[in-house]
């Protein structure tokens, strides 16, 4: 899943591998940084892929920097992963969706989710702890199914 966030960032822009790093947990969650280890091999098997690009740019106050940019092929690459991802995994589906922008049409995927959510219950609580994590999910749940409808409709 990292390879495709480096992706989605550098379809904005280029950045080089320590602003990704920070800017990664904004689209994962802020519990979930990435290590140096996950990151830095990611970046290079996109870069042995063709998928990304890096150019050394002087850095502002410190060492050289390596700018990473999307090649065309990284562009193709981040579109074919955003329309396959599996629409029934919520942390796969909640990544992909920061980036849904970049695909010409993005109903298809939308109204795969959505058959999912609503075909999908929750399990009934016993204890209050577990009632109220249902609750946090249903809520949740609740307004991502109105957004769908609202975007399908």
């Amino acid at each position: 899943m990292v390879e495709l966030v480096i992706l989605g960032l550098l379809a904005a822009g280029p950045a080089h591998g320590y602003e990704l790093r920070l800017r990664i947990p904004q689209i994962t969650g802020h519990g979930r940084p990435v290590a140096d280890g996950t990151l830095y091999p990611a970046i290079k098997r996109l870069t042995a892929a063709g998928l990304v690009t890096r150019q050394t740019r002087p850095g502002r106050v410190a060492a050289p920097r390596q700018v990473l940019t999307l090649t065309p092929a990284g562009h193709l690459e981040l579109v074919r992963r955003l329309a396959s991802v599996d629409v029934a995994d919520d942390p796969a589906w909640l990544t992909a969706l920061a980036f849904l922008a970049v695909l010409p049409n993005a109903g298809e995927l939308l109204r795969r989710r959505l058959a999912v959510l609503e075909s999908r219950g929750l399990p009934a609580a016993a204890d209050p702890y577990q009632q109220c994590r249902q609750a946090v999910l249903a809520a949740g749940r609740e307004a991502e199914l109105a957004w769908l409808r609202a975007r399908v409709a």
